[in-house]
């Protein structure tokens, strides 16, 4: 009987049966071999190796491998990741996790790990092709419950793929099961103005069968707000929105991806936090879906998403001290001390001097790392008003 995970063949992660063989082939590719010592720098590289060779299953190489190294690289580079509101999540039933999106590698990364711990299921994680920058990421991610969103393609293709996304999704959650992360658009928010792209809710309906509404419960979608104190990247974000600016041919290169990817993971986090919103199946305002037109209904789904996101904001002192000193007011001064406020403006002083551009417009460059901190604290109170 043939697997039915074989027709996602080219995007699908591995499972099990393929665990050893996938391995036997990365612990021979020699680019991972040279950065080995910089992940893991207290194991040799032969014991390694030996270690991989004997991986059995995903949750073996998870548990065993991924945890520990997560786990000491959140004790080094944060305060520590907290997950609130996980009771609204049903440990017995499978979601489609809807969240913003912060860090390119560790917003799914810590939230999996944390999963772990707390014994959820991990997710099977999204994560577009454009990262995959060597063939040893992909196998790796892969073997780590990724599978592939393919960008970059022509018009005709890109229907193709997205049918074959959507119905691996829903595969997923309603067959396999294993719940999913998604992000809510197709890269970070840079100035982390959180939308959810209604053409992501538009491919989810691709393998939809039936009514809207159901096609939509069927998905057990969770809106989920992810919140990091600082962002190591705040000052390469800052520095491609002015080269953007600039130059409107502008474009990130792979080696731009790698630092972004390298600066998430290796900087400073401070706080790192999760906020589990109501599940969309248990909102009252999802059933009006049925009452709008076809072009509508993907909107007002992205809409009740980032409305839950934003509301579930859960937000740290810098991001009230940025919203007040781009108003050049005192609105949310009960949310800071003169300290924080002191440490802030010096923080982003020094973001801004690590900036290496050439015509680099300081006034420009501040003020994007502030719009960074500041724009949850704006949406976070639009989506209360609109609640009240």
């Amino acid at each position: 009987m043939m697997n039915p995970d074989s027709q996602f063949d080219d995007i699908r992660c591995y499972n099990d049966a393929e665990i050893p063989l996938q391995f036997s082939k990365l612990v021979e590719d020699k680019q991972l071999l040279a950065i080995l010592p910089q992940i893991l720098p207290n194991i040799p590289v032969s014991v390694l190796i030996e270690q991989l060779k004997k991986v059995q299953s995903v949750d073996q190489f998870q548990k065993g491998f991924i945890l520990p190294f997560l786990s000491d690289l959140e004790t080094k580079t944060s305060k520590g990741v907290e997950l609130i509101q996980l009771d609204r999540v049903n440990p017995h039933r499978h979601h489609l996790f809807i969240s913003n999106h912060r860090d390119i590698v560790l917003d799914s990364a810590f939230l999996n790990i944390h999963l772990l711990k707390n014994g959820y299921q991990t997710t099977e994680i999204a994560i577009g092709n454009n990262l995959l920058i060597y063939p040893w990421i992909e196998h790796l991610v892969r073997i780590n419950k990724s599978f592939i969103v393919r960008r970059n393609a022509s018009v005709r293709e890109q229907i193709r793929i997205s049918q074959e996304l959507s119905a691996y999704i829903r595969y997923v959650i309603t067959t396999k099961p294993h719940s999913v992360w998604l992000a809510q658009r197709e890269g970070r928010a840079k100035d982390s103005d959180d939308r959810t792209q209604p053409a992501l809710i538009k491919m989810l309906q691709m393998s939809a069968e039936g009514e809207y509404v159901k096609g939509i419960m069927d998905l057990n979608i969770v809106p989920l707000s992810i919140n990091y104190e600082y962002d190591p990247c705040d000052y390469l974000k800052a520095k491609e929105f002015q080269l953007k600016r600039d130059d409107e041919c502008y474009k990130k290169s792979p080696a731009d991806d790698l630092l972004n990817m390298s600066t998430g993971i290796m900087g400073y986090k401070g706080r790192i936090s999760y906020v589990f919103g109501t599940p969309l199946n248990d909102h009252p305002a999802l059933n009006l879906v049925s009452q709008l037109s076809s072009k509508e209904q993907s909107t007002y789904i992205a809409h009740l998403i980032d409305t839950e996101i934003h509301r579930n904001y859960n937000l740290y002192p810098c991001n009230y001290v940025a919203a007040d000193l781009l108003s050049k007011q005192n609105l949310f001064t009960k949310h800071y001390s003169k300290e924080d406020e002191k440490d802030f403006i010096a923080y982003v002083q020094q973001r801004v001097n690590k900036i290496d551009i050439s015509n680099k417009d300081e006034d420009f460059l501040t003020r994007k790392i502030l719009e960074m901190y500041a724009n949850p604290v704006y949406n976070q109170r639009e989506a209360i008003r609109i609640q009240q």
